[in-house]
């Protein structure tokens, strides 16, 4: 009874004091468990979806800026061939796929690459990526035709290519036309000899667009003008002049 009432006495003495009871016993530990613990779900609330509209956001930025470093010109993409191939295993037959594009810009820029994957559209990515690394630039006669006649071969394929007035039209089939559409090429004449595999006629193809030289090349490379290059032929000085300068590139 001694004890009770010490304790009875030294309790009201707190009370009396101001001093917090809560701390001496486990009621305030639960309380600020309780209050951690809610502290935790808040952090983890916020940090969760905070890190998700963060991670989001950071995927949204990289393809806005792959997608301006792509979309600084404009492509043209022209699937040429797709090849199918089946492989017989144990537990019946495996495709796959073979693509073959071409793509250019429509101003004198023009690749073609292939592909191989077990889905088209995956065949059709690698083979326009492909095609990207490996453009190659042709000079064009007043933005529209070739500046003059051209051969070219690979394997059993031969192609003849030629310019045309205004007004021609590209007269090709198949793979060259492609080449040509994406190339920016308007009026051309062209004939494909021998054979009619795709892959072979578009390597002819650019074999003979590569041979291709524009007045402006072959007067900075023999140190001349062009009006020099183009009064050869008997013409007169100020045609010649005129000419030059309608020559862009």
């Amino acid at each position: 009874m001694m004890a009770d009432e010490n304790n009875t006495n030294s309790s009201a003495e707190q009370l009396a004091a101001g001093a917090p009871i809560a701390a001496e016993h486990p009621q305030g530990g639960d309380t600020g468990g309780e209050v951690r613990e809610g502290r935790g779900r808040g952090d983890r609330g916020r940090g969760g979806r905070g890190g998700d509209r963060g991670g989001r956001g950071r995927r949204d930025d990289r393809r806005g800026r792959g997608g301006d470093e792509d979309g600084g010109e404009e492509l043209i993409e022209k699937l040429v061939h797709i090849n199918r191939v089946s492989k017989t295993v144990k537990g019946g037959k495996r495709f796959g796929f073979a693509a073959l594009v071409v793509v250019g810009d429509g101003k004198g820029r023009v690749g073609f690459g292939h592909g191989k994957a077990r889905e088209v559209p995956e065949a059709i990515t690698k083979a326009t990526a492909s095609a990207k690394k490996k453009m190659i630039r042709v000079p064009l006669k007043e933005g529209r035709t070739l500046h003059h006649d051209g051969k070219g071969r690979f394997g059993a394929g031969k192609v003849n290519v030629r310019t045309a007035p205004a007004g021609t039209g590209i007269i090709a089939g198949g793979p060259m036309r492609a080449v040509f559409e994406s190339l920016g090429v308007a009026d051309v004449v062209t004939k494909s000899v021998g054979t009619s595999n795709p892959y072979n006629m578009i390597r002819a193809t650019f074999d003979a667009l590569t041979t291709q030289t524009s007045p402006k090349s072959v007067a900075q490379r023999r140190g001349k003008k062009v009006a020099d290059l183009l009064g050869r032929g008997g013409a007169n000085a100020a045609e010649a002049e005129a000419a030059a300068e309608a020559i862009t590139e």
